[in-house]
């Protein structure tokens, strides 16, 4: 009897558009029954790494690369009961709902005008204790000082526009950019000024 491997359920998901789960899946594969994928699924691991594995090997790099981090929320306001799924905010809701955090970190090449996706976080507050800035910190450290990825700047949005991550951004050497919201606090006059909302300069 065959079983359901790891080619055989990201096929699946590069080919289906709406459902993902695995009802759906079993529903449309006559090789696999609901249970041989329900075990195949409960034991397997996607860890992080193996993106880097499958993507090194293409990924054409620059020193003048771009390093993007951005979140996205998986939702699954009809799920009862999923691993990793809380209450979060969602941009694409524009409201809360009960969804699963991804961080995606992508490299850009400017010169070909390519992209690939190289890593990635799952936002799991209660099981690892780690905040999705601590997340980006981790990939970060690992881009430079363990597969030494070539790029000099880093772009992110208003979320991740804190003071820690700017200084540990700024202590690899790298450049950032990243918009921020109008109420926060900055100081453009090296120190000679007060701070001063973002909304009141010229």
């Amino acid at each position: 009897m065959t079983k359901p491997t790891r080619l055989d359920y990201c096929q699946y998901l590069l080919t289906t558009r709406v459902n993902y789960t695995l009802t759906h899946y079993a529903d449309h594969c006559e090789r696999f029954s609901h249970d041989q994928i329900n075990r195949y699924l409960a034991g397997d691991r996607l860890p992080p790494r193996l993106v880097w594995e499958s993507v090194q090997p293409h990924l054409v790099q620059t020193p003048d690369g771009y390093i993007i981090f951005d979140d996205t929320i998986l939702d699954k306001r009809h799920a009862q009961d999923i691993a990793f799924a809380q209450k979060q905010y969602s941009g694409n809701a524009h409201t809360t709902i009960n969804g699963i955090g991804v961080v995606t970190c992508v490299y850009v090449n400017p010169e070909l005008d390519q992209y690939w996706i190289i890593d990635f976080r799952i936002y799991d507050k209660q099981g690892d204790g780690k905040s999705k800035l601590d997340h980006v910190q981790d990939m970060l450290d690992v881009l430079v000082n363990s597969r030494h990825v070539a790029f000099s700047t880093v772009l992110m949005d208003s979320w991740y526009a804190s003071k820690v991550l700017m200084l540990f951004i700024e202590s690899l050497g790298k450049k950032f950019y990243c918009p921020l919201k109008r109420n926060r606090l900055v100081d453009d006059s090296n120190g000679t000024k007060p701070y001063q909302h973002i909304d009141s300069l010229e």
